[in-house]
């Protein structure tokens, strides 16, 4: 029998030969820091990392759980395999350093069979050793397609039959977040079309028959389903399917082409289905990704946030796309009828604390996400309704498009304590979009093609249709001026937007614009209720600034006076524009005005028409400031307009003033911008109508 010594000695030799495997890989981890190669040949190091990548640890019973020893092995072989595959394709080696790792990782996965013993750990209920697994896996996966074109085929079998078996659990979960992975990466790349659509084509049919188990659609004899909502892992599993949706979608913009796989148009198709997701029982972070999902599909914005500007630009669009987008539209639309919005949740806002305030302090926020993903994926629903339907819908089809707005008015109010207290429904869009640009503007742009619409098919005359339009929150005039206030009528920031690809105000502005023109009796009127409004609000608290900006409107109706809490969209301008007259045009990283990008091509607008030229030369600003303050618009020369609405006592509309002037600074930056050719487009007919403008005043 061994004393006490003996057995102690027995441990520290068990110690000792367990520590042997992983201080040699550790070993070789350095040497590949290094860029060096490792004293052992390539077979032998190829048989260390295969060890270490299944976790075998001498002494130890491999059929009981992994001990601590062996996880760290494992996830030290792991780390090393990645590195090393995604080394070799960056092509970061030294040429010496590059054939030593080729050869290893030809033993591995030639010799040893490396990518079955890696798939095997998707199972692993360590997340730890799942998640390398699934990362290094996609690494290999991308670096073979890289090499020799084809798609490894262990991969392709596990994840086929995972999707085909749609069983929760660890498996499933790492699968789908290498696909995702793996296609985020061809996407990226310039030169990787053919892959994407080789190895998309490959696991086509077996998604779609994963999404019929996720996204049901409308029950069948023989439809199999499952309540997923029960199960422990359905969210997990959840949102991965909702990460590998995105980047499908994306690649139907970006890879579409004429032809589009079934699983390219899953969002579209199943577009009922995520509806149902989000107002049904599920974790409240599954709704909203669902939620996030739709809306940026709707937008075609799907990818934006993963892809950084470094995905290409949109290819031609796929047989399919208007077909789709009408389908998207029309299970909102039908949605939104039976009542959808009142099952939608919206929780608490979260913050760094949580989403739980300390008592005591105010009353908690809405989620401001989640309200602004239901509104614009309802506004962008009731545009492309209307695209697709044109103006032949008559009064019926006008009172039904407003009706839309109204049920997202009482959602609004009935999920956010603060909107219920707004006396003019057009302020909902930006005190709910306002720390939003982009948001905004695609709100901004969808509601006045939503009121160009029942302008034209309610029958209506002018004044009436603006009445109309303020009760149901799109009166397009308000919005404009509302932006103006917003930003303190600061010429500089609308330059900063004309000129970013991160909204859509080009196209907005332009088309604006354009109905300012024939309707400078609407503006006026707008600019004389905005004016009054602030005169009667003594307080207005922004959705998402956490009731701590505050707009203050005391004595005059127009002066607005801000605190020094409120966070102005877009306050510091991206160009010293008072400086431009003396910038070098050399120094300057922006696009000479010709030859040059169509504005289409700039910022994926509509063309402007580049022929225009301005002409005649208007007042000073000065003299228009002066003018508008002191004189009735009435009698202005060349106006025949009438002014504000009367207001016994009170000055002249100075709203109007302060919008005028704004507009006529912005006409001048942008014509100096564009004498000096540092503007990134030929604004020609931007500036012909800002002139027009003017003129109306």
């Amino acid at each position: 029998m061994a004393g006490p010594h003996g057995r102690g000695s027995s441990i520290m030799e068990r110690e000792a030969s367990s520590r042997e495997p992983l201080d040699s890989l550790a070993d070789v981890y350095r040497c590949f820091q290094r860029g060096s190669c490792p004293g052992q040949s390539a077979a032998d190091a190829a048989r260390l990392i295969s060890s270490g990548v299944c976790g075998l640890v001498p002494g130890e019973d491999g059929a009981r759980s992994p001990s601590a020893r062996s996880v760290e092995l494992s996830c030290l072989a792991l780390s090393l395999v990645e590195r090393i595959t995604s080394s070799l394709a960056s092509g970061s080696l030294s040429p010496a350093a590059a054939s030593y790792y080729v050869e290893v990782l030809e033993v591995l996965f030639q010799d040893m069979g490396l990518m079955s013993h890696l798939m095997d750990h998707f199972q692993a209920e360590d997340q730890i050793i799942s998640h390398l697994a699934a990362k290094t896996v996609s690494t290999c996966v991308c670096y073979q397609l890289q090499q020799s074109d084809t798609i490894s085929p262990v991969w392709q079998q596990k994840c086929e039959q995972a999707f085909y078996s749609s069983a929760l659990g660890p498996e499933l979960d790492s699968c789908l977040w290498s696909l995702t992975e793996i296609l985020k990466r061809l996407l990226k790349g310039a030169h990787q079309a053919d892959d994407f659509g080789k190895l998309l084509a490959a696991l086509d049919s077996s998604l779609s028959a994963l999404c019929s188990t996720f996204l049901p659609g409308e029950r069948t004899e023989g439809t199999r389903s499952v309540d997923l909502s029960s199960c422990r892992r359905w969210g997990t599993a959840s949102c991965l399917l909702l990460d590998l949706l995105e980047v499908l979608t994306a690649s139907s913009v970006i890879r579409g082409g004429v032809a589009c796989l079934e699983s390219q148009r899953i969002t579209h198709v199943r577009s009922s289905a995520l509806l149902a997701t989000v107002s049904g029982s599920a974790q409240y972070f599954v709704k909203k990704r669902a939620l996030l999902l739709l809306k940026r599909a709707a937008l075609q914005k799907a990818g934006e946030e993963w892809a950084l500007g470094d995905a290409p630009p949109a290819g031609p669009r796929h047989e399919h796309f208007h077909a789709d987008a009408d389908a998207l539209a029309r299970s909102v639309l039908t949605a939104v009828a039976a009542d959808w919005l009142q099952s939608v949740q919206v929780e608490s806002a979260s913050f760094f604390g949580g989403t739980r305030r300390v008592e005591g302090e105010d009353g908690q926020t809405a989620d401001c996400v989640t309200l602004r993903a239901v509104s614009l994926l309802l506004l962008k629903s009731m545009e492309l309704h209307i695209q697709s339907s044109g103006a032949t819908a008559g009064a019926g089809g006008a009172a039904e498009v407003y009706g839309y707005l109204h049920r997202l008015w009482g959602f609004l109010r009935r999920c956010s304590v603060q909107l219920t207290e707004v006396s003019h429904r057009c302020c909902w869009v930006s005190l709910l979009f306002g720390d939003q640009d982009d948001d905004m503007m695609e709100a901004a742009k969808a509601l006045f093609s939503i009121f160009i619409q029942h302008r034209l098919c309610s029958g209506l005359d002018d004044s009436a249709v603006l009445e109309a339009a303020c009760s149901s929150g799109c009166n397009p005039h308000c919005h404009f001026l509302l932006l103006l206030q917003s930003i303190s009528f600061d010429h500089s920031i609308l330059l900063d937007f004309l000129i970013s690809t991160e909204t859509c105000f080009l196209e907005y502005f332009v088309r604006y614009l354009k109905y300012l023109r024939a309707d400078w009796r609407g503006f006026a009127a707008a600019c004389g209720r905005i004016g009054l409004l602030g005169g009667h609000r003594s307080a207005q608290r922004s959705l998402t600034g956490g009731g701590t900006s505050k707009v203050t409107c005391k004595g005059e109706p127009d002066r607005v006076e801000v605190g020094s809490s409120v966070q102005l969209t877009g306050v510091i301008p991206l160009v010293d524009y008072d400086s431009s007259d003396q910038s070098d045009p050399e120094s300057m990283e922006v696009s000479p005005e010709e030859p040059g990008p169509s504005v289409c091509e700039t910022s994926k607008f509509c063309a402007l028409d580049v022929k225009q030229k301005m002409s005649g030369s208007p007042m000073s600003i000065e003299q228009q400031y002066e003018s508008s303050a002191s004189k009735p618009l009435a009698t202005r020369e060349g106006s025949s307009l009438s002014s504000c609405p009367a207001m016994s006592g009170r000055p002249p509309c100075k709203t109007l003033a302060r919008a005028v002037l704004c507009m006529s600074e912005l006409r001048e930056v942008v014509a100096r911008l564009q004498t000096r050719k540092l503007f990134p487009y030929n604004p020609s007919s931007l500036l012909k109508l800002l002139a027009q403008v003017e003129n109306c005043s």
